[in-house]
């Protein structure tokens, strides 16, 4: 099966492409790239799923007053709308399983939904999975059918025209009781309008033929459905009115295309921040969101609006804050709802260095990035294309309260070193409603200091002061986890030796659980040595992971460090590198109990042979750390009021 290939604001090193259409070699109708989507459904049911815009909206979005070319005047008026694509939805679903009513999305077994026919149970959901379901929904799984309809296969055109329309008889308006088509109403729009694109092109008409007119007739009750439920300023709200401006350019509703173009200037300055930060609270949504505005620019342009340059200079930020989240091994570092996900390498701009490891591109001049929507994003230099994954990478966690798709991660750090993964999230589960994704968005499946004892306060976390040397980046926050508990945490990065030292202070009004938690990849083995050490290590591998507490100020109770590995009750020690993989993963804590508590934890990435070795003294009022880190000298000092800094 052939698609045409249409790229939207996705411009991917190594490759050129244009928004020109391109036949492979048998012709059908135009189908954008898909764009890198996270998979899951992102609806809470029974909740807004509103976001307001807080922001003052962009003022130059509009349509365009004066055409500059006749071809731009000959688009105001006429106008293209190309399909959208399927997002990979359809990729497991082939014409074969249409034609027979199967379906198949995320790994889990194809299931015949209908009954051979195209008389489909709209009701079934057969693996309980709420991103199943809502995909069911959006229709994207007739994608190869739709490309085949379009190509004129009367099959094909039979098939999913009957899977549509029983969609739209078994669902009428309005359809907002069920959460998974009230979610995927923006996708149905575009599957709807690539149908429509798709009967005429495979018919070879330019008008739509009366026994498919009611094509026509669900696009309009999807508009309404978009003019009336607008999620506002994140994805779901962009995507929508994407949508409604592409009903609108199909069926030349100008109503439409104006409202959305409203609806996109207000959002764009929440959804991408003026430091270019995302406000999902998440790095593969915040990559999503960079290509989906991307795409707005383009399906406004094609269409008669101009995009003005607001969303553009939006996009430019966010790709430098794309390039700083990107780890040493060219991975997006895993934050809030995001798998383990790739740096798409974007051609002309700092992702092209950081998407490519260094092979193409130009190496970004920023080497730390503190961002006020709560995100600290820092490596040792940027490298080459030899040396790009031996840097050391980390990212912290501050900022406002837990929102969409974010998790309880404030004060959470993910690093890097010596080519692989040191301290890692917890992952992200998906969208079921269970006790996995509970764990998986609580402050325990991330590597912070946690108090069980008391129920997760959302807190808003401050960064209280930093400074960034040649040789060791310090950042202090504070925040309040629960009622009458407060937190502070000092994080010290050291380059040369590979170091991380934080001190974790704790305090409450009654006794607490306070435990240092340090999440370490799967492909790990950790053994608890003493009440002060612990090591980690894949078998085999040149690389090992030394983790020690010294005391300070508070003596090492019994059980001061305990290991914690595929345990369900309590949920602790995994890993979700994406949403259908679960791996067992081991999770060391640093243990107190009592009204206070002061945690200095060490991390030292090491070779296989290397060893730490440290003593202790005071000068003044300051403790210090004397170390040897795999035979590099350094001194770590503790100041009077907690702060960290490197002193030799």
């Amino acid at each position: 099966m052939v698609r045409w290939v249409l790229v939207f604001g996705l411009v991917v090193a190594g490759a050129t492409y244009s928004n020109e259409a391109v036949a492979e070699d048998n012709p059908g109708i135009a189908v954008a790239r898909d764009l890198p989507e996270p998979p899951g459904a992102q609806f809470v049911p029974g909740a807004t799923n509103v976001v307001p815009a807080t922001a003052a909206p962009a003022s130059d979005i509009k349509a365009k007053t004066e055409a500059r070319t006749t071809a731009e005047a000959e688009a105001a008026v006429a106008g293209t709308y190309t399909c959208p694509g399927f997002s990979s939805v359809d990729d497991a679903t082939p014409l074969s399983y249409i034609m027979q009513d199967y379906y198949a999305w995320g790994g889990f077994k194809a299931y015949k939904v209908g009954n051979g026919s195209g008389n489909i149970n709209w009701k079934l959901n057969p693996y309980g999975n709420p991103s199943w379901y809502m995909w069911f929904h959006s229709l994207r799984w007739l994608g190869q059918g739709i490309v085949a309809a379009s190509q004129g296969d009367a099959n094909a055109i039979a098939r999913v025209t009957t899977i549509v329309s029983d969609w739209v008889i078994d669902n009428p308006y309005s359809w907002k009781g069920n959460v998974g088509a009230w979610e995927s109403t923006m996708h149905r729009t575009n599957v709807i309008i690539c149908t429509r694109q798709a009967v005429l092109t495979g018919l070879k008409v330019t008008t739509l033929p009366a026994r498919y007119q009611w094509l026509d007739k669900a696009l309009l009750d999807h508009a309404a459905f978009l003019v009336y439920n607008w999620s506002g300023a994140w994805n779901h709200g962009t995507d929508e009115s994407i949508a409604l401006f592409g009903v609108g350019c199909t069926l030349n509703r100008a109503d439409y295309k104006t409202l959305a173009q409203q609806r996109l200037a207000s959002g764009i300055t929440t959804a991408i921040d003026s430091q270019g930060s995302t406000n999902e609270q998440s790095t593969a949504y915040a990559q999503f969101n960079y290509s989906l505005w991307g795409r707005a620019v383009d399906v406004l342009r094609a269409c008669g609006a101009d995009p003005g340059t607001t969303i553009t200079t939006r996009r430019a930020l966010m790709a430098n804050w794309l390039a700083l989240a990107t780890n040493s091994l060219g991975n997006l570092h895993q934050i809030g709802d995001s798998e383990v996900v790739r740096t798409a390498p974007i051609a002309g701009t700092p992702l092209e260095y950081a998407g490519s490891l260094g092979a193409t591109g130009i190496a970004p001049t920023q080497r730390v990035g503190l961002y006020s929507a709560g995100y600290v994003f820092g490596r040792s230099g940027w490298g080459t294309s030899a040396t790009f994954a031996d840097q050391t990478s980390y990212s912290i966690r501050y900022g406002p309260g837990r929102q969409l798709h974010g998790h309880s991660d404030h004060m959470s750090l993910t690093y890097t070193a010596r080519g692989r993964d040191i301290v890692i999230d917890g992952g992200h589960t998906g969208y079921q409603n269970d006790t996995w994704r509970t764990w998986a968005k609580s402050p325990f499946a991330h590597s912070a200091m946690t108090t069980p004892l008391s129920a997760d306060g959302y807190p808003a976390t401050k960064l209280t002061r930093y400074a960034l040397n040649s040789t060791s980046d310090f950042y202090e926050f504070s925040d309040t986890p629960g009622t009458g508990i407060s937190r502070v945490r000092a994080t010290l990065v050291v380059r040369n030796p590979d170091l991380v030292v934080t001190l974790d202070r704790g305090s409450a009004k009654t006794a607490q659980q306070f435990q240092t938690l340090w999440h370490l990849p799967s492909d790990q083995q950790a053994t608890v040595y003493s009440r002060t050490t612990a090591l980690a290590m894949r078998p085999g591998e040149d690389t090992r992971t030394i983790l020690f507490q010294v005391p300070y100020r508070q003596a090492l109770p019994r059980g001061a460090i305990l290991l914690k590995q595929a345990q369900t009750q309590p949920i602790q020690g995994w890993h979700y590198p994406t949403i259908t993989t679960r791996r067992s993963a081991p999770t060391l804590m640093f243990a107190r109990a009592g009204t206070t508590a002061s945690i200095l934890s060490f991390i030292a990435p090491v070779r296989a042979t290397g060893a730490v070795t440290y003593s202790t003294r005071w000068s003044g009022t300051t403790y210090v750390v004397d170390m040897s880190v795999a035979g590099v000298r350094t001194s770590i000092g503790i100041a009077a009021g907690g702060s960290l800094v490197r002193l030799a």
